[in-house]
């Protein structure tokens, strides 16, 4: 770890918030119903926080999350030091024995979003976000919407710390790292798999082929592939059908056109192909899915 690291100020900042939620509290939540999936122990803002820094040879039990929104600062975890600007967001996962450090730079110190948060569905929230040892960094694709969820999660803990604020703040902290998940998955903007994802939101009503969208935005056919599988799941065409179905149920839910006029509106001419693409995907026919109620 970064040598010093350990004395640098943890807090004490100018306009800072800080809410720590004591321990036994913490403990009896652990044990409820709700609040035992997921509690917020700790949370702030640190604005231009010079000197902050912390540094944990033994790890945190809590699940650090700490959002970056203006300056720069930096990271270490195994081994590896990675610089945090802003708009970025920090993820340490809580109980693992791992040595972690983190802090302001010297110029330009950071001003953070933070809480801590412990509780069963934590790990598989963090899993989902892709957060590994040597990878705790998130691009943030809107910075103002999780901050806000942090504002609404501090406000409330400085009301007070009962059970009934503590669930309503675990569904926020849950709702953030879920968002946080989300925003790892979508493509950054001007990558290929962005590009390729606007080209077939598009062209919900044709057809592509797989090296002619590879070679469009730049890759190979296999890499393009891969990218698709990494952020949705499947594959490039299955993408594409899952576009045309959501403009189907569209055009089913809003108009008055006939089952093979739908099909044909997103590029499947056939009917009775279009109606086993739809069943296939929707477990009812066309004309059963116009039929029930919603709403």
């Amino acid at each position: 770890m970064t040598e010093g690291a350990d004395v640098e100020r943890a807090h004490g900042f100018a306009n800072q918030r800080l809410v720590v939620v004591p321990r036994p509290l913490v403990r009896e939540a652990l044990a409820r119903p709700i609040t035992r999936h997921l509690v917020v122990t700790d949370a702030g803002v640190f604005p231009a926080a010079e000197d902050h820094g912390r540094y944990r040879p033994g790890g945190a039990e809590e699940t650090i999350i700490i959002l970056c929104v203006a300056g720069r600062g930096w990271v270490e975890t195994a081994g590896t030091r990675t610089d945090v600007g802003k708009g970025t967001a920090v993820v340490l996962p809580g109980g693992t024995g791992q040595a972690h450090a983190y802090g302001a730079a010297t110029h330009d110190p950071w001003t953070i979003w933070w809480c801590h948060v412990r509780g069963s569905d934590v790990p598989e929230l963090v899993t989902e976000a892709g957060i590994r040892p040597d990878g705790p960094i998130i691009p943030l694709l809107a910075v103002d919407r999780l901050t806000a969820m942090l504002d609404e999660i501090i406000t409330a803990l400085e009301k007070d710390q009962s059970p009934a604020r503590l669930v309503v703040t675990a569904g926020m902290a849950w709702k953030l790292l879920a968002t946080l998940a989300v925003d790892r998955r979508v493509p950054e903007k001007g990558t290929p798999l962005q590009q390729a994802m606007n080209y077939l939101e598009e062209r919900a009503d044709g057809t592509i082929r797989l090296p002619e969208l590879a070679a469009l935005v730049g890759v190979s056919s296999s890499h393009l592939s891969k990218l698709f599988r990494e952020a949705t799941g499947g594959g490039v065409l299955t993408h594409h059908t899952a576009l045309k179905m959501a403009r189907a149920r569209h055009l089913l839910d809003t108009t008055d056109l006939t089952i093979a006029q739908v099909g044909r509106e997103v590029g499947l001419q056939d009917q009775f192909y279009f109606s086993r693409q739809f069943r296939r995907l929707h477990g009812v026919s066309p004309s059963v899915y116009r039929a029930e109620r919603k709403g």
